[in-house]
């Protein structure tokens, strides 16, 4: 393979000005004011084209484009021909205007391109396993096994870099917030709370295994009982929970916050700032909420059958229970009479009056698993459809005043107990609101979730359990822990929702130890197990421990977002598969039994089917 300018690198060098060994430029600078000039440029060969004899390629690296020219009369013509995608050359020429109607405005380098005078090729390529040029769908295994090919590509370099400039933004505006950055131990102990550990084996204590950290969570709290008052970081956190689109399989970043000395408001007026200004940076001129509505737990499952609602979504549920009970509709009123805690909802569809859209919702409640989903749709002032005919014209007028629907429009019902059903309204609702192309999706809509209950009852183990996280302080604090239902206590317990994205959840702690005891009493943990698996927290809260809060926006689902992505693997960097697998470097991987008794372990695989 012709290797031109590798024998007189040093004499070529000299010759074009005592240029640089591989470039004068990067591929995104020359413009039409440097035509004229003799330059080096390097990168990957992106595409080659063959015009009529002359040779056009557009050289690539990490920070643009250029157009290569080289006809039969350049003495690096013979080099040119050889040259194929991705391979990495080195290219000396001279810049020259482009003609008219030949700039490319979509290039920063578009009116220009360089005439090459010499080329060396600093490597080859073989056949590539996926292009990069064009960047067409690929199996994600692929794309995964040659992660360092698909980063080539231009959607996933950006989404990098953007990546990279949002973290830099955050810290910069973290720090201009009076924050400091403090590092935690990768190296814990395992939690019984949450999802499942990884655990590190110990060499050092045989039998006795570390954690890799779900989240700094006690770390963070002991740094505040420390008296530092303001912490953030950069976090990464390991789960080993099955993956899914917005949530990476092994591990994730999140933007760790702690607070000192403030209520709950503080630390909204606190963060709030951060995200609207960091997303009104980087979304490309999209609308982003100026004032994040608080929403009650209880009135986010009611309104929209979920605690992350997606408010681009202008469709609120309301209960319609009295317009049913006694009514000729004998599906609801039977329900309703048989038990006082099965409720109706309604979903309002505005323009969803047809009875093509509402057999078209009701096939897709069918799939979604339920026998189907009543309906009135209204037309000349009257409604339609079965469920009308059953309960009559006053209660339909009623429930057409109530939602203030009109001709053309739409109402859902769906009835039961509200904890089991609510889901599948929510679901409901995003189904109509995409449907009738209401969604908004121009724009990021945030909000706060706040007021979750401290408690929820485990159907399945027939006890009561932590809602969320158990280290947050009820509110009402002790009393409230002694003297009330504990399904009734509230916590000051908070997430933060975008777009039908939980992007965080957070809270005002428990800094007393005695409410520590009653609320982990109620939960199932006694004192002895509680000082067995959080006794560090609960001896720090023994020596003077400040009112504190905190919260955790995740950085993955914070540049999804931005990237307009529904998958984290497509703003990560090296993600894992499905099955938590690293197809390119081949983790988890065997190890040998060398290893294996440095650490005292012994292997007991399972049996293959």
């Amino acid at each position: 393979m012709a290797e031109a300018g590798n024998t007189d690198q040093m004499s070529n060098s000299m010759k074009n000005g005592g240029l640089h060994a591989y470039r004068s430029h990067k591929c995104d600078e020359l413009r039409n004011s440097d035509v004229g000039a003799d330059v080096r440029l390097s990168g990957w060969v992106h595409r080659v084209r063959d015009h009529g004899g002359v040779l056009f390629f557009d050289l690539r690296d990490h920070y643009g484009i250029t157009q290569i020219v080289a006809d039969p009369d350049s003495p690096a013509f013979a080099t040119a021909e050889t040259v194929r995608a991705e391979w990495v050359i080195r290219i000396d020429g001279k810049v020259k205007a482009r003609s008219d109607d030949t700039i490319n405005s979509n290039l920063e380098t578009g009116e220009i391109e360089v005439f090459a005078q010499e080329i060396e090729i600093l490597s080859e390529s073989a056949d590539l396993p996926l292009p990069v040029f064009g960047e067409p769908d690929y199996p994600e295994e692929t794309r995964l096994k040659y992660r360092f090919i698909d980063l080539r590509r231009e959607t996933i370099h950006g989404n990098i870099m953007k990546r990279a400039n949002i973290v830099s933004s955050i810290r910069r505006r973290m720090n201009e917030a009076g924050f400091f950055e403090f590092q935690t131990p990768i190296l814990t102990a395992s939690s019984p709370e949450g999802a499942r550990d990884f655990l590190v084996p110990s060499r050092m204590h045989p039998g006795r295994f570390y954690a890799l950290p779900q989240a700094p969570q006690q770390f963070k709290q002991l740094i505040m009982i420390a008296g530092f008052d303001r912490y953030f970081q950069i976090a990464p956190c390991f789960r080993d929970e099955d993956a899914r689109a917005d949530r990476s399989p092994g591990e994730f970043y999140q933007l760790d916050i702690e607070m000192s000395f403030v209520t709950q408001e503080d630390v909204f007026n606190a963060v709030e700032p951060v995200l609207r200004d960091l997303f009104v940076e980087f979304a490309d001129g999209k609308p982003v909420s100026q004032k994040f509505p608080r929403i009650p737990y209880a009135e986010s499952m009611a309104k929209y059958g979920s605690d992350k609602p997606d408010l681009r979504n202008p469709i609120e549920m309301s209960d319609v229970t009295e317009h049913f009970r006694g009514s000729g509709f004998k599906i609801f009123a039977g329900q309703i009479e048989k038990d006082p805690a099965v409720r109706v909802w309604a979903i309002p569809a505005k323009g969803g009056g047809s009875r093509a859209f509402c057999d078209r919702m009701n096939s897709w409640a069918q799939g979604e698993g339920q026998p189907g989903l009543g309906y009135v749709f209204f037309r000349e002032g009257e409604g339609a459809g079965p469920i009308a005919k059953n309960i009559g014209t006053e209660r339909t007028s009623a429930l057409r005043d109530q939602l203030s629907l009109g001709d053309g429009d739409a109402v859902f019902f769906v009835c039961g107990v509200p904890k089991k059903f609510a889901e599948f309204a929510g679901l409901a609702r995003t189904q109509i609101g995409e449907g009738l192309e209401l969604v908004d999706h121009d724009q990021f809509a945030f909000c706060w979730i706040v007021d979750y209950p401290m408690f929820e009852y485990n159907d399945d183990e027939k006890r009561i359990e932590f809602s969320h996280n158990p280290f947050s302080m009820p509110q009402g604090e002790l009393d409230a822990l002694e003297n009330k239902d504990p399904l009734e206590v509230l916590a000051y317990q908070y997430d933060i929702v975008c777009n039908g994205i939980e992007l965080s959840s957070g809270a005002i702690r428990n800094h007393k130890p005695e409410i520590m005891k009653k609320a982990f009493d109620i939960a199932g943990y006694d004192e002895s197990l509680l000082e067995e698996k959080f006794g560090g927290m609960l001896r720090a809260l023994q020596y003077g421990a400040p009112p504190h809060g905190g919260i955790a926006p995740g950085i993955d689902r914070i540049v999804m977002l931005l990237c307009g992505e529904e998958n984290l693997r497509e703003v990560t960097m090296f993600p894992l598969n499905q099955q938590a697998e690293d197809l390119l470097l081949g983790a988890p991987s065997d190890v040998t039994p060398q290893q294996l008794r440095e650490l005292h372990i012994r292997l007991s695989k399972p049996n293959k089917a």
